[in-house]
């Protein structure tokens, strides 16, 4: 059985894990016969986002408590996740993959990964197990693919401001529709738009099942 690490960010698309995409991702892990291992930081988030309002609500919490939420509490700290213990990692978006998992956010081309993740990720990297990230979340992989000496090929779409900054780290973005995935072969990266460029559900969706059957045939 092939085993798939989770990396989530928290618990709503403005400040943590967009729910639809890990659910989805979740979902398709499970119909290709794949087990699961969530894991998270455990750090702060950046912020707590009113997600009626879209304004901050001055609260703290934490990353990993929050994306227990989306997994019914079965989720470990990523810094105990060992790359030999994985055939492949993927990285839902929301706005926590570049607030939480990374300073993208707010620094763009200049981000630095959360050491956490950036361990096991880049770990991931020298085993060449195939890694798949959506939506917002090839930003953070471009980040540590740079600071791992790896000029990755990642997706977010065709939103050419987000594009420049991740060029900026030394990435090749690689423009994409909605229901497609482009992979790096050399780097054995898989990458999608879904929300990036979703206007549902069911259009993020198609994306986001055809990435994860790349990433568990590929894990294969």
């Amino acid at each position: 059985m092939v085993k798939v690490g989770v990396i989530l960010s928290g618990c709503g698309v403005y400040d943590g894990s967009e729910i639809y995409e890990s659910v989805l991702t979740l979902l398709a892990l499970a119909r290709a016969g794949a087990e699961v291992v969530a894991c998270a930081p455990d750090v702060d988030q950046m912020h707590v986002i009113d997600h009626r309002t879209g304004e901050p609500t001055g609260e703290t919490r934490n990353v990993l408590t929050e994306s227990a939420r989306i997994v019914r509490g079965d989720i470990r700290d990523v810094r105990d996740v060992s790359a030999d213990e994985l055939d492949a990692v993927i990285l839902p978006g929301g706005f926590g993959a570049a607030k939480n998992l990374s300073d993208f956010a707010v620094n763009g081309a200049d981000a630095k990964p959360q050491p956490d993740v950036a361990k096991l990720v880049g770990d991931m990297l020298k085993a060449k197990k195939p890694i798949a990230a959506l939506c917002i979340a090839p930003a953070t992989l471009a980040a540590i693919c740079r600071d791992a000496g790896v000029e990755a090929g990642v997706t977010i779409g065709n939103e050419a401001a987000v594009a420049e900054k991740i060029a900026g780290m030394g990435a090749r973005h690689l423009e994409c529709p909605v229901d497609e995935f482009r992979v790096d072969e050399e780097n054995r990266l898989i990458t999608s738009p879904a929300y990036m460029l979703a206007g549902g559900i069911a259009e993020a969706a198609v994306g986001i099942e055809k990435t994860v059957a790349e990433l568990v045939r590929m894990a294969r």
